[in-house]
C-alpha cells in the first residue's frame, strides 16, 4: 500500500509526459514512422512502464530519459527537414525492385525482402500477374509503391475526355444524436435547414439519427441509430 499512492502519481506523471513528447513529434501513422521513430517510440513507452512500475526515488531519472529520447528523434526529424543529405544517410532511399519486365535481385537482398514476401505484397496492392506492373519501388517507410501499366490502370473521366466538376467535401452536422453547430456554420446552414431535411427523410429528431453528412451542394445524407444489423451468418 506504501507504494500506491507515488504507483498512481508516476503513471499520470508518465501519461502526460507521453502525452505532450507525442504532440511535439506531430502525428504519424505506423505506416509513416521511420526505423528511427519506431525505435524510440519503443523506448519512450518502454520507460514509461517502467516509471509507473517501478516508482522509487530515482524514478524522475526514467522522465529525463524520455525527454532525452523525445528531443533526440524531434533533433533528427528537423534534420531530415532541412538537409537531403542527412536525410538521405538517416532514412535511406527509395529503391526499385522491379521495372519493366526485371526483377532486380540486389535491391531484394538490400531491403531483406524475399520472392514470396514480394509477390505477397503484389497480391495484396491488387496486382497477380507482374506484366500488369511498370515498376515496383520500396519506400523509406517499407511500403511498397506499384506503378501499373497503362492498359492495367482505372479508367479516369480524362481518359473519356471528361471534365467533372469538383464536389465539396460531406461533413458530419449530426454525431450520435448530437447537431455539430459548427460544421453546419462552416457549410452556411443552419438548425431549421438541418431540421427540414431530417422532417423530409422521415426523422422526428436529431435523437434518431447516427450520422447526418451534408455538403455546400445542398446534399444531406442521414443514418439512422436504431438499423438493425445483419444476421452473423451473412457472409459466411
Amino acid at each position: 500500500m506504501d507504494k500506491l499512492l507515488p504507483g498512481l502519481l508516476y503513471s499520470l506523471v508518465s501519461i502526460l509526459a507521453l502525452f505532450f513528447i507525442t504532440k511535439l513529434l506531430g502525428n504519424r501513422q505506423m505506416s509513416q514512422l521511420t526505423l528511427f521513430d519506431y525505435i524510440a517510440g519503443i523506448s519512450i513507452g518502454s520507460i514509461a512502464a517502467e516509471i509507473a512500475t517501478h516508482p522509487d526515488e530515482e524514478a524522475w531519472l526514467g522522465l529525463v530519459a524520455m525527454a532525452v529520447y523525445g528531443g533526440v528523434t524531434l533533433l533528427t526529424n528537423l534534420m531530415n527537414e532541412r538537409s537531403l543529405k542527412i536525410r538521405r544517410f538517416i532514412l535511406g532511399e527509395p529503391l526499385v525492385l522491379y521495372s519493366q519486365g526485371n526483377l532486380y535481385y540486389q535491391n531484394l537482398k538490400k531491403v531483406r525482402l524475399d520472392l514470396s514476401e514480394f509477390l505477397t505484397e503484389c497480391r495484396g496492392g491488387g496486382y497477380f500477374d507482374l506484366s500488369q506492373l511498370q515498376m515496383v519501388v520500396m519506400e523509406v517507410n517499407g511500403k511498397l509503391s506499384f506503378l501499373p501499366q497503362e492498359t492495367a490502370r482505372p479508367l479516369t473521366p480524362a481518359d473519356m475526355g471528361q471534365s467533372p466538376q469538383p464536389k465539396s467535401p460531406l461533413l458530419p452536422v449530426i454525431m450520435d444524436g448530437q447537431i455539430i453547430t459548427q460544421a453546419l456554420d462552416e457549410l452556411g446552414y443552419d438548425k431549421e435547414w438541418l431540421r427540414k431535411g431530417w422532417e423530409e427523410q422521415g426523422f422526428m429528431g436529431e435523437e434518431e439519427i447516427l450520422l447526418g453528412l451534408a455538403n455546400r451542394d445542398g446534399s444531406l445524407s442521414l443514418y439512422e441509430k436504431t438499423a438493425t444489423a445483419p444476421g452473423s451468418g451473412t457472409f459466411s
